[in-house]
């Protein structure tokens, strides 16, 4: 079952083995997915990523914190790629590692999210 602590602005929801934090950074959200992004561990990352969350559908994805990313991480942020340009916004990827970097580049994600090598970066575009 996931665990949900808030604590002003930040929140945190971790099931299995991923974790994910949201922030807000001058209007933006920022969500920190950290561990590994398959089937079985999703459901926080695709809630953090709703299009109707507050502040608004600008959303910046940190994905520093992810050692791993099948499929259905990349239908997730397609998704809400698509959702948050639906309501107005935009999604960002931001400081993909190594191994999730390799597989946004063989699907051809970075040709349709905006992916940046930096949080700040992607905050300031």
């Amino acid at each position: 079952m996931a665990k949900k602590e808030t604590k002003g602005t930040d929140q945190a929801v971790q099931a299995g083995l991923l974790s994910v934090v949201t922030t807000v950074d001058a209007g933006i959200r920022v969500v920190s997915p950290t561990g590994e992004i398959d089937q079985q561990t999703s459901e926080p990352l695709r809630q953090a990523l709703d299009a109707t969350a507050p502040p608004g559908p600008r959303v910046v994805a940190d994905m520093s914190g992810v050692s791993f990313m099948d499929s259905t991480g990349i239908n997730i942020l397609i998704a809400a790629h698509r959702d948050l340009a639906e309501a107005g916004g935009w999604l960002r990827l931001a400081a993909p590692t190594g191994p999730v970097l390799h597989t946004i580049r063989l699907v051809g994600i970075d040709t349709v999210i905006d992916c940046h090598d930096t949080l700040r970066q992607a905050l300031n575009t």
